[in-house]
């Protein structure tokens, strides 16, 4: 009678019995040769090798060499596809080029995928030299994060004054957070034209507008892709939803208005406390909200001291009574 033959599978999908194996080899510090036939793939995989002193037995890899190993293997062949991904949008941003019958038409112009930061300003930069009217920007605070900031705000800056001097517009939300962040202030202050700039609580996911003609939007989570929309009827339906969440936000600039407030609460906290009743935890409202968590539970700790509240449960129920959340007249 035949043995079943062995599984096909990966290193993170490791067999029980190459597990079991290996771990006898790692006590042991070898085993037979003979018994790795019930699991080829420590071989294959590298875990174990033949003994320099005896051909017969098998001696482990120690399992932090295998695992960085195995580790940077995973990570090239990642940086390859990534390689991949550059050189097919590099060929087929040509081939999109071409004119003819069978290349123009909503299918192929209506939505671009466009990979890398270098290519998505590119791109918004070609886009905006064509711009004429007005742009619609949302900006959330993740957006304003990392390490090539100031090198985007510098490039922004140039595109955004040319279109200014052209007589365009510029229209831009961002999240309250950043009212009183110097550099964000700053940057509109430096432009010559028609801006203003709102800020809400909460807004989307970064959003550029231009002309209501193209608007560009994220298309994963690292900002590392984007999508380029030119279809007329998804260009108007995200300008719909700037301008309502435009007539609900508080001026900034030119004019900066003072945020409402209910009481003794601020107008921050009062946001916390409709995420609060609503039930999000810490985590969530700091995101929410465009904050860190330390931050945040700072503003809920005050929210509780002006309440009166000794528990998260007492500060939900004093929440709702205190009316803070009722809409204002």
């Amino acid at each position: 009678m035949t043995s079943a033959p062995h599984p096909d599978h990966q290193p993170e999908d490791l067999c029980s019995p190459g597990t079991a194996l290996y771990e006898r080899a790692l006590r042991q510090g070898q085993v037979a040769a003979q018994e790795a036939a019930v699991a080829p793939c420590l071989v294959d995989f590298g875990l174990l090798y033949p003994s320099v002193a005896d051909a017969s037995r098998l001696e482990p890899v120690p399992p932090a060499a295998a695992l960085h190993r195995l580790l940077r293997g995973s990570a090239e062949r990642i940086a390859e596809e990534r390689r991949r991904e550059e050189r097919l949008t590099e060929t087929f941003e040509t081939l999109m080029r071409v004119e003819g019958p069978r290349t123009v038409g909503p299918r192929s112009s209506a939505l671009r995928l466009l990979s890398g930061t270098r290519r998505i300003n590119q791109a918004i930069t070609e886009t905006m030299a064509e711009a004429s009217q007005e742009i619609l920007c949302v900006q959330p605070h993740s957006g304003l994060l990392g390490r090539r900031v100031e090198e985007a705000r510098a490039v922004a800056l140039v595109r955004d004054q040319e279109l200014l001097d052209r007589g365009g517009r510029i229209r831009t939300l961002y999240q309250h957070t950043l009212r009183h962040v110097p550099s964000v202030a700053g940057y509109h202050e430096k432009l010559t034209g028609d801006v203003e700039v709102r800020t809400l609580d909460e807004v989307t996911d970064r959003l550029i507008i231009v002309d209501l003609r193209v608007a560009f939007i994220p298309a994963n989570g690292d900002g590392t892709l984007a999508l380029e929309v030119r279809h007329p009827a998804l260009v108007g339906y995200f300008a719909t939803t700037f301008d309502r969440l435009w007539r609900l936000a508080t001026p900034m600039y030119p004019l900066a208005v003072p945020q409402p407030s209910a009481g003794r609460v601020t107008p921050r906290q009062r946001a916390i406390a409709g995420l609060l009743v609503e039930g999000h935890t810490d985590a969530v409202i700091a995101e929410r909200l465009g904050m860190n968590v330390r931050t945040a539970r700072e503003h809920i700790a005050k929210l509780a001291a002006t309440l009166g509240s000794g528990s998260r449960a007492q500060l939900g129920y004093l929440i709702g009574q205190s009316g803070i959340l009722d809409p204002e007249p």
